[in-house]
């Protein structure tokens, strides 16, 4: 096993104008100070995964084969996920679903932590659909999730949090969770490899 938890950190919407990336500075910070962590962002903006599968029973080839490959690897060498969601339509952005049905294995006996953000409901709606989904491809989603209400209003003009000790505490705790879920199953992966 290796010294360091390897995270991967997943920035859901590919959106123009979208708010995101404030979001995702701010808790890539956050998990940053975080010494015993390894950490891979990945912006499924910049990715630039194929929203067309290749048919059933075929793999991808050419240009397609090659970014879903690269995608591949960071999934698979992560040993737990945080997945930065905003709430479109009381759910999640069409870019992470297509994330999630691209790969398979990668995800399995994973855990998965989630930074939500939007209106009201903070985004909450978006994590609610997506703890299923990834119930289906074997990953394990953790309780303790950030959830940023009326996010607008949270950061600066620079990108500070304008209430720090509140969004700061938050990710804390989801982080200290996170990392004994990450230990726990890595663990049990190498005493037991997992199948389906």
């Amino acid at each position: 096993m290796s010294d360091k938890l390897r995270i991967a950190v997943i920035i859901g919407s590919v959106r123009e104008g979208r708010f995101g990336p404030v979001v995702a500075r701010w808790f890539l910070e956050q998990i940053r100070e975080h010494a015993d962590l390894e950490v891979d962002a990945i912006d499924l903006a910049e990715v630039g995964l194929p929203m067309a599968f290749p048919a059933f029973g075929t793999k991808p080839t050419g240009e397609t084969a090659a970014v879903a490959d690269a995608v591949r690897e960071r999934l698979a060498a992560a040993d737990a996920f945080v997945v930065i969601t905003p709430e479109y339509n009381h759910s999640y952005p069409a870019s992470l679903k297509n994330l999630i049905d691209w790969h398979n294995v990668e995800w399995h006996a994973k855990p998965v932590a989630f930074v939500s953000y939007g209106g009201l409901s903070g985004g909450m709606r978006s994590v609610e659909h997506l703890r299923p989904v990834f119930a289906e491809v074997h990953a394990t989603t953790i309780r303790d999730a950030v959830s940023l209400h009326n996010v607008w209003s949270l950061f600066d003009e620079d990108g500070a949090p304008t209430d720090p000790e509140g969004s700061n505490g938050a990710a804390k705790l989801m982080i200290e969770r996170l990392k004994w879920w990450a230990e726990a199953l890595q663990e049990a992966r190498v005493k037991s490899p997992y199948t389906v």
